[in-house]
Protein backbone atom coordinates (compact mmCIF):
# COMPACT_ATOMS: atom_id res chain seq x y z
CA UNK A 1 0.00 0.00 0.00
CA UNK A 2 1.32 3.01 -0.88
CA UNK A 3 -0.01 6.71 0.70
CA UNK A 4 0.12 10.00 -1.28
CA UNK A 5 2.08 12.39 0.80
CA UNK A 6 -0.10 15.31 -0.50
CA UNK A 7 -3.24 13.52 0.72
CA UNK A 8 -2.06 12.44 4.20
CA UNK A 9 -2.03 14.97 7.37
CA UNK A 10 -0.01 14.29 10.58
CA UNK A 11 0.05 15.08 14.11
CA UNK A 12 -2.99 16.77 14.08
CA UNK A 13 -5.69 17.69 16.62
CA UNK A 14 -8.99 18.05 14.15
CA UNK A 15 -9.28 17.82 10.73
CA UNK A 16 -12.05 16.89 7.97
CA UNK A 17 -12.59 13.36 7.24
CA UNK A 18 -14.76 12.03 4.68
CA UNK A 19 -16.83 14.62 4.73
CA UNK A 20 -17.19 14.97 8.69
CA UNK A 21 -14.51 16.45 11.34
CA UNK A 22 -13.32 14.26 13.69
CA UNK A 23 -10.94 15.91 16.64
CA UNK A 24 -11.04 15.02 20.18
CA UNK A 25 -14.34 16.14 21.25
CA UNK A 26 -15.66 13.18 19.15
CA UNK A 27 -17.31 12.97 15.73
CA UNK A 28 -19.07 16.41 14.82
CA UNK A 29 -20.73 17.62 11.30
CA UNK A 30 -19.45 19.60 8.73
CA UNK A 31 -20.71 23.38 9.53
CA UNK A 32 -20.59 23.96 5.88
CA UNK A 33 -23.66 21.45 5.32
CA UNK A 34 -25.26 22.69 8.14
CA UNK A 35 -24.94 26.22 7.11
CA UNK A 36 -26.84 25.36 3.82
CA UNK A 37 -29.72 24.04 5.60
CA UNK A 38 -30.04 26.75 7.84
CA UNK A 39 -30.13 29.30 5.11
CA UNK A 40 -31.79 27.29 2.82
CA UNK A 41 -35.42 28.86 1.54
CA UNK A 42 -38.69 27.31 1.68
CA UNK A 43 -39.06 24.54 -0.67
CA UNK A 44 -41.15 25.83 -3.70
CA UNK A 45 -41.17 22.84 -5.72
CA UNK A 46 -40.84 19.10 -5.29
CA UNK A 47 -36.86 19.38 -6.42
CA UNK A 48 -36.46 21.90 -3.75
CA UNK A 49 -38.03 19.43 -0.71
CA UNK A 50 -35.99 16.57 -2.58
CA UNK A 51 -32.72 18.25 -2.03
CA UNK A 52 -33.75 19.43 1.93
CA UNK A 53 -34.60 15.59 2.52
CA UNK A 54 -31.31 14.68 0.27
CA UNK A 55 -29.29 17.38 2.85
CA UNK A 56 -31.22 15.68 5.91
CA UNK A 57 -30.06 12.14 5.04
CA UNK A 58 -26.55 13.70 4.84
CA UNK A 59 -26.57 14.66 8.45
CA UNK A 60 -28.64 11.75 9.68
CA UNK A 61 -26.77 10.30 12.15
CA UNK A 62 -26.66 14.05 14.16
CA UNK A 63 -30.18 14.43 13.95
CA UNK A 64 -32.33 12.45 16.36
CA UNK A 65 -35.24 10.92 15.13
CA UNK A 66 -34.71 12.13 11.56
CA UNK A 67 -37.30 10.37 9.49
CA UNK A 68 -39.92 11.57 11.74
CA UNK A 69 -38.78 15.41 11.37
CA UNK A 70 -39.26 14.96 7.12
CA UNK A 71 -42.47 12.96 7.47
CA UNK A 72 -44.46 16.59 6.68
CA UNK A 73 -42.21 16.78 4.05
CA UNK A 74 -43.28 13.26 2.73
CA UNK A 75 -46.54 13.72 3.20
CA UNK A 76 -46.12 17.01 0.60
CA UNK A 77 -44.26 15.37 -2.21
CA UNK A 78 -47.52 13.33 -2.24
CA UNK A 79 -48.95 16.38 -4.54
CA UNK A 80 -46.70 14.86 -7.61
CA UNK A 81 -44.45 16.29 -10.12
CA UNK A 82 -47.09 18.67 -10.78
CA UNK A 83 -47.89 20.43 -7.69
CA UNK A 84 -46.62 20.09 -4.13
CA UNK A 85 -48.72 20.32 -0.80
CA UNK A 86 -47.16 22.51 1.11
CA UNK A 87 -48.80 23.33 5.06
CA UNK A 88 -48.24 24.83 8.42
CA UNK A 89 -46.99 21.58 9.52
CA UNK A 90 -44.52 21.63 6.71
CA UNK A 91 -43.52 25.20 7.81
CA UNK A 92 -43.11 24.55 11.47
CA UNK A 93 -41.38 21.11 10.56
CA UNK A 94 -38.89 23.13 8.69
CA UNK A 95 -38.45 25.34 11.13
CA UNK A 96 -37.68 23.17 13.82
CA UNK A 97 -35.14 21.31 11.47
CA UNK A 98 -33.15 24.46 11.44
CA UNK A 99 -33.45 25.44 15.05
CA UNK A 100 -31.96 21.87 15.80
CA UNK A 101 -28.87 22.05 13.28
CA UNK A 102 -28.18 25.61 14.58
CA UNK A 103 -27.34 23.73 18.12
CA UNK A 104 -24.15 21.46 16.38
CA UNK A 105 -24.74 18.31 16.91
CA UNK A 106 -21.79 15.89 17.44
CA UNK A 107 -21.04 12.10 18.00
CA UNK A 108 -19.23 12.00 20.74
CA UNK A 109 -17.15 8.94 21.47
CA UNK A 110 -17.80 6.82 24.72
CA UNK A 111 -15.35 4.80 26.19
CA UNK A 112 -15.68 1.35 26.77
CA UNK A 113 -16.15 2.20 30.99
CA UNK A 114 -19.27 3.71 30.14
CA UNK A 115 -22.90 2.04 28.86
CA UNK A 116 -24.48 3.97 26.54
CA UNK A 117 -27.96 3.12 25.03
CA UNK A 118 -28.30 3.85 21.24
CA UNK A 119 -32.11 3.92 19.60
CA UNK A 120 -32.69 3.66 16.04
CA UNK A 121 -35.99 4.57 14.21
CA UNK A 122 -36.01 3.09 10.36
CA UNK A 123 -39.49 4.00 8.39
CA UNK A 124 -40.68 0.66 6.51
CA UNK A 125 -40.97 1.53 2.90
CA UNK A 126 -43.84 0.16 0.79
CA UNK A 127 -42.32 -3.32 -0.09
CA UNK A 128 -40.25 -3.50 3.44
CA UNK A 129 -43.91 -2.96 4.82
CA UNK A 130 -45.31 -6.38 3.00
CA UNK A 131 -42.16 -8.43 4.13
CA UNK A 132 -42.96 -11.51 6.87
CA UNK A 133 -42.47 -10.58 11.01
CA UNK A 134 -39.79 -12.62 11.07
CA UNK A 135 -38.01 -11.00 8.29
CA UNK A 136 -38.74 -7.09 9.14
CA UNK A 137 -36.96 -8.57 12.74
CA UNK A 138 -33.52 -9.34 10.56
CA UNK A 139 -34.28 -6.14 8.86
CA UNK A 140 -34.07 -4.75 11.87
CA UNK A 141 -30.98 -6.42 12.74
CA UNK A 142 -28.98 -5.84 9.99
CA UNK A 143 -30.20 -1.58 10.14
CA UNK A 144 -28.38 -1.86 13.93
CA UNK A 145 -25.65 -3.77 12.65
CA UNK A 146 -24.82 -1.00 9.97
CA UNK A 147 -25.26 2.27 12.21
CA UNK A 148 -23.00 0.57 15.14
CA UNK A 149 -20.40 -0.81 12.76
CA UNK A 150 -17.90 0.63 14.10
CA UNK A 151 -18.87 -1.06 17.83
CA UNK A 152 -19.51 -3.95 16.10
CA UNK A 153 -16.22 -4.89 14.21
CA UNK A 154 -14.58 -4.77 17.37
CA UNK A 155 -16.88 -6.00 19.63
CA UNK A 156 -18.45 -9.32 20.11
CA UNK A 157 -22.62 -8.79 19.88
CA UNK A 158 -25.17 -10.75 21.54
CA UNK A 159 -28.86 -10.29 20.38
CA UNK A 160 -31.41 -11.17 23.04
CA UNK A 161 -34.44 -12.35 21.13
CA UNK A 162 -37.29 -14.97 21.94
CA UNK A 163 -37.83 -15.31 17.91
CA UNK A 164 -36.52 -18.10 16.05
CA UNK A 165 -34.29 -15.20 14.07
CA UNK A 166 -31.01 -17.62 14.02
CA UNK A 167 -33.03 -20.74 12.11
CA UNK A 168 -34.12 -18.13 10.09
CA UNK A 169 -31.06 -16.75 8.68
CA UNK A 170 -28.96 -20.36 9.02
CA UNK A 171 -31.65 -22.04 7.02
CA UNK A 172 -30.43 -22.91 3.23
CA UNK A 173 -33.50 -22.50 1.77
CA UNK A 174 -34.43 -18.83 2.35
CA UNK A 175 -35.05 -15.88 -0.01
CA UNK A 176 -32.73 -13.91 -1.39
CA UNK A 177 -32.78 -10.75 0.47
CA UNK A 178 -32.17 -13.07 3.67
CA UNK A 179 -29.29 -14.63 2.32
CA UNK A 180 -27.80 -11.24 1.46
CA UNK A 181 -28.65 -10.54 4.87
CA UNK A 182 -26.77 -13.12 6.66
CA UNK A 183 -23.59 -12.66 4.08
CA UNK A 184 -23.67 -9.30 5.51
CA UNK A 185 -23.74 -10.34 9.60
CA UNK A 186 -21.15 -12.65 8.49
CA UNK A 187 -18.45 -9.99 8.95
CA UNK A 188 -19.27 -9.24 12.44
CA UNK A 189 -19.11 -11.72 15.46
CA UNK A 190 -22.92 -11.64 16.50
CA UNK A 191 -24.14 -14.34 18.52
CA UNK A 192 -28.31 -14.49 19.09
CA UNK A 193 -29.45 -15.71 22.46
CA UNK A 194 -33.12 -16.74 23.10
CA UNK A 195 -34.41 -14.48 25.82
CA UNK A 196 -36.47 -16.48 28.31
CA UNK A 197 -39.44 -14.60 29.63
CA UNK A 198 -39.43 -12.99 33.12
CA UNK A 199 -41.81 -13.27 35.46
CA UNK A 200 -44.27 -10.99 34.87
CA UNK A 201 -43.51 -10.11 31.62
CA UNK A 202 -45.00 -13.61 29.66
CA UNK A 203 -48.72 -12.17 29.95
CA UNK A 204 -47.44 -9.29 28.01
CA UNK A 205 -45.41 -10.49 25.78
CA UNK A 206 -48.27 -12.89 24.74
CA UNK A 207 -50.67 -10.15 24.70
CA UNK A 208 -48.66 -7.64 22.49
CA UNK A 209 -47.86 -10.27 19.88
CA UNK A 210 -51.11 -11.47 19.55
CA UNK A 211 -53.35 -8.68 19.75
CA UNK A 212 -54.40 -7.82 16.03
CA UNK A 213 -53.17 -3.86 14.15
CA UNK A 214 -55.78 -2.12 14.27
CA UNK A 215 -54.83 -0.55 11.63
CA UNK A 216 -55.46 -2.99 8.45
CA UNK A 217 -53.79 -3.32 5.55
CA UNK A 218 -55.94 -2.97 2.63
CA UNK A 219 -55.85 -5.63 -0.18
CA UNK A 220 -53.89 -5.09 -3.24
CA UNK A 221 -54.23 -6.58 -6.65
CA UNK A 222 -51.44 -6.76 -8.72
CA UNK A 223 -52.81 -6.36 -12.58
CA UNK A 224 -50.62 -7.15 -16.15
CA UNK A 225 -51.83 -6.39 -19.52
CA UNK A 226 -50.40 -5.91 -22.59
CA UNK A 227 -52.02 -5.23 -25.99
CA UNK A 228 -51.49 -6.90 -30.07
CA UNK A 229 -52.34 -5.18 -33.00
CA UNK A 230 -51.30 -7.02 -36.27
CA UNK A 231 -52.46 -8.45 -40.06
CA UNK A 232 -54.28 -11.71 -38.07
CA UNK A 233 -56.35 -8.92 -35.97
CA UNK A 234 -56.19 -7.14 -32.55
CA UNK A 235 -56.41 -8.60 -28.99
CA UNK A 236 -55.46 -7.74 -25.22
CA UNK A 237 -54.55 -9.72 -22.60
CA UNK A 238 -54.03 -9.10 -19.09
CA UNK A 239 -53.65 -11.44 -15.54
CA UNK A 240 -54.83 -10.63 -12.50
CA UNK A 241 -53.89 -11.44 -9.14
CA UNK A 242 -56.23 -11.22 -6.25
CA UNK A 243 -55.08 -10.59 -2.87
CA UNK A 244 -55.11 -14.11 -2.28
CA UNK A 245 -52.66 -15.27 -4.83
CA UNK A 246 -55.35 -16.39 -7.29
CA UNK A 247 -54.40 -15.23 -10.84
CA UNK A 248 -57.24 -14.79 -13.57
CA UNK A 249 -56.50 -15.00 -17.30
CA UNK A 250 -58.22 -12.84 -19.43
CA UNK A 251 -57.86 -12.43 -23.35
CA UNK A 252 -59.64 -9.75 -25.73
CA UNK A 253 -60.32 -9.85 -29.04
CA UNK A 254 -61.37 -7.21 -31.17
CA UNK A 255 -64.33 -6.77 -33.78
CA UNK A 256 -62.33 -3.47 -34.58
CA UNK A 257 -58.97 -2.50 -35.98
CA UNK A 258 -56.68 -0.30 -33.48
CA UNK A 259 -53.09 0.83 -33.02
CA UNK A 260 -51.02 -1.04 -31.15
CA UNK A 261 -51.39 1.69 -28.40
CA UNK A 262 -55.16 1.57 -28.72
CA UNK A 263 -55.03 -2.09 -28.20
CA UNK A 264 -52.83 -1.41 -24.97
CA UNK A 265 -55.16 0.83 -23.40
CA UNK A 266 -58.32 -1.50 -24.47
CA UNK A 267 -56.18 -4.20 -22.05
CA UNK A 268 -55.79 -1.52 -19.39
CA UNK A 269 -59.30 -0.96 -19.35
CA UNK A 270 -60.79 -4.10 -19.50
CA UNK A 271 -58.30 -5.39 -16.32
CA UNK A 272 -59.33 -2.09 -14.63
CA UNK A 273 -63.15 -2.72 -14.70
CA UNK A 274 -62.24 -6.76 -13.48
CA UNK A 275 -60.43 -5.40 -10.86
CA UNK A 276 -63.31 -3.11 -9.76
CA UNK A 277 -66.00 -5.80 -10.10
CA UNK A 278 -63.63 -7.91 -7.72
CA UNK A 279 -64.23 -5.07 -5.24
CA UNK A 280 -60.38 -4.22 -5.34
CA UNK A 281 -59.80 -0.97 -3.14
CA UNK A 282 -55.80 -0.66 -4.22
CA UNK A 283 -54.15 -1.51 -7.84
CA UNK A 284 -50.77 -2.07 -8.63
CA UNK A 285 -50.36 -1.78 -11.97
CA UNK A 286 -47.63 -3.33 -14.68
CA UNK A 287 -47.46 -2.70 -18.25
CA UNK A 288 -44.45 -2.87 -20.89
CA UNK A 289 -45.93 0.09 -22.92
CA UNK A 290 -43.66 3.13 -22.18
CA UNK A 291 -46.26 5.07 -23.82
CA UNK A 292 -49.21 4.68 -21.91
CA UNK A 293 -47.60 4.41 -18.82
CA UNK A 294 -46.13 8.08 -18.84
CA UNK A 295 -49.24 9.34 -20.24
CA UNK A 296 -51.13 7.93 -17.25
CA UNK A 297 -48.88 9.22 -15.09
CA UNK A 298 -48.93 12.76 -16.54
CA UNK A 299 -45.39 12.80 -17.72
CA UNK A 300 -46.47 12.35 -21.42
CA UNK A 301 -49.06 14.76 -22.95
CA UNK A 302 -51.67 13.01 -24.92
CA UNK A 303 -52.42 14.94 -27.44
CA UNK A 304 -54.04 12.79 -30.37
CA UNK A 305 -57.67 12.74 -29.96
CA UNK A 306 -58.17 9.19 -29.42
CA UNK A 307 -55.07 8.95 -26.98
CA UNK A 308 -56.76 11.49 -24.92
CA UNK A 309 -59.93 9.72 -24.83
CA UNK A 310 -58.72 6.61 -23.76
CA UNK A 311 -56.67 8.38 -21.26
CA UNK A 312 -59.79 10.19 -19.69
CA UNK A 313 -61.61 7.10 -19.33
CA UNK A 314 -58.91 5.08 -17.56
CA UNK A 315 -58.35 7.94 -15.35
CA UNK A 316 -61.87 7.91 -14.50
CA UNK A 317 -61.81 4.22 -13.11
CA UNK A 318 -58.88 4.87 -11.65
CA UNK A 319 -60.67 7.06 -9.48
CA UNK A 320 -62.55 4.13 -8.61
CA UNK A 321 -59.74 2.97 -6.50
CA UNK A 322 -58.28 3.87 -3.29
CA UNK A 323 -54.85 4.14 -4.54
CA UNK A 324 -52.81 2.59 -7.46
CA UNK A 325 -49.49 2.62 -8.79
CA UNK A 326 -48.49 1.66 -12.44
CA UNK A 327 -45.48 0.82 -13.36
CA UNK A 328 -43.43 0.12 -16.98
CA UNK A 329 -40.98 -3.61 -16.94
CA UNK A 330 -39.57 -5.33 -19.20
CA UNK A 331 -41.46 -7.09 -21.96
CA UNK A 332 -39.69 -10.19 -20.65
CA UNK A 333 -41.35 -9.73 -16.98
CA UNK A 334 -44.64 -9.11 -19.00
CA UNK A 335 -44.57 -13.07 -21.16
CA UNK A 336 -47.93 -14.22 -19.46
CA UNK A 337 -49.64 -11.52 -20.62
CA UNK A 338 -48.21 -10.44 -24.13
CA UNK A 339 -49.20 -14.35 -24.71
CA UNK A 340 -52.89 -14.05 -24.11
CA UNK A 341 -52.80 -10.61 -26.50
CA UNK A 342 -51.04 -12.83 -28.82
CA UNK A 343 -53.49 -15.52 -28.59
CA UNK A 344 -56.64 -13.37 -28.93
CA UNK A 345 -55.11 -11.66 -31.53
CA UNK A 346 -54.54 -14.50 -33.98
CA UNK A 347 -57.48 -17.45 -33.08
CA UNK A 348 -60.50 -17.03 -34.51
CA UNK A 349 -63.96 -17.72 -33.03
CA UNK A 350 -64.15 -22.18 -33.65
CA UNK A 351 -60.85 -22.49 -31.93
CA UNK A 352 -61.40 -24.56 -28.44
CA UNK A 353 -59.77 -22.94 -25.41
CA UNK A 354 -59.52 -23.17 -21.74
CA UNK A 355 -58.68 -19.41 -21.50
CA UNK A 356 -61.96 -17.31 -21.83
CA UNK A 357 -61.87 -14.70 -24.67
CA UNK A 358 -63.84 -11.92 -24.83
CA UNK A 359 -65.52 -10.11 -27.97
CA UNK A 360 -65.35 -6.19 -28.26
CA UNK A 361 -67.75 -4.86 -30.58
CA UNK A 362 -66.62 -1.37 -30.31
CA UNK A 363 -64.06 0.74 -28.92
CA UNK A 364 -64.09 0.62 -24.84
CA UNK A 365 -63.95 5.10 -25.30
CA UNK A 366 -67.06 4.74 -26.83
CA UNK A 367 -69.23 2.15 -24.65
CA UNK A 368 -70.64 4.04 -22.24
CA UNK A 369 -71.43 2.53 -17.90
CA UNK A 370 -74.67 1.61 -17.70
CA UNK A 371 -76.82 1.77 -14.49
CA UNK A 372 -80.16 -0.16 -13.45
CA UNK A 373 -82.88 1.30 -13.29
CA UNK A 374 -86.27 0.89 -11.13
CA UNK A 375 -89.50 1.37 -13.14
CA UNK A 376 -91.89 0.17 -10.05
CA UNK A 377 -94.25 3.21 -9.20
CA UNK A 378 -92.60 5.59 -11.15
CA UNK A 379 -92.96 8.77 -13.38
CA UNK A 380 -91.98 6.73 -15.74
CA UNK A 381 -94.20 3.60 -15.15
CA UNK A 382 -96.42 4.48 -17.58
CA UNK A 383 -93.83 5.20 -20.42
CA UNK A 384 -91.93 1.83 -19.98
CA UNK A 385 -95.05 -0.54 -20.29
CA UNK A 386 -95.66 1.10 -23.18
CA UNK A 387 -92.69 0.73 -24.64
CA UNK A 388 -92.04 -2.61 -23.64
CA UNK A 389 -95.95 -4.40 -24.21
CA UNK A 390 -97.85 -1.28 -25.43
CA UNK A 391 -99.71 -1.29 -22.54
CA UNK A 392 -101.85 2.05 -21.87
CA UNK A 393 -103.62 3.88 -19.12
CA UNK A 394 -107.22 3.64 -18.37
CA UNK A 395 -107.58 7.32 -18.63
CA UNK A 396 -107.74 8.94 -22.21
CA UNK A 397 -106.41 11.91 -21.04
CA UNK A 398 -103.28 10.08 -19.63
CA UNK A 399 -102.99 8.09 -22.87
CA UNK A 400 -103.28 10.92 -25.16
CA UNK A 401 -100.51 12.59 -22.67
CA UNK A 402 -98.25 8.89 -22.87
CA UNK A 403 -98.57 8.88 -26.81
CA UNK A 404 -97.44 12.69 -27.37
Amino acid sequence: MRLNPKKCSFGVSSGKFLGFMISQRGIEANPKKIKVIIDMERPKTTKDIQSLTGRVAALTRFISKATDKCVPFFKALKGGKQHIIWTAECDKAFQDLKNYMSKAPCCQNHCLEKFSTYTFRKALQSAELRYPPLEQLALALVVSARRLRPYCQAHGIKVLTNQPLRQVLQKSKISGRLIKWAIELEEFDIQIVLRPAEKGQAVADFISELTPSTAQSTPEAGLHVDGSANQQGCGAGLVLTTPDGLKIEYALRFNFRTSNNEAEYEALLAGLRLAKSMNAQQIRIHSDSQLIVNQVTADFAAKDASMHAYLSTALQLLQSFLAYEIKQIPRGENSHAVALARLASAINDKVGRKVPVEILAQPSTVASETCTVRYEDTWMSHIYLYLTNDTLPEDKAQVRKLRY
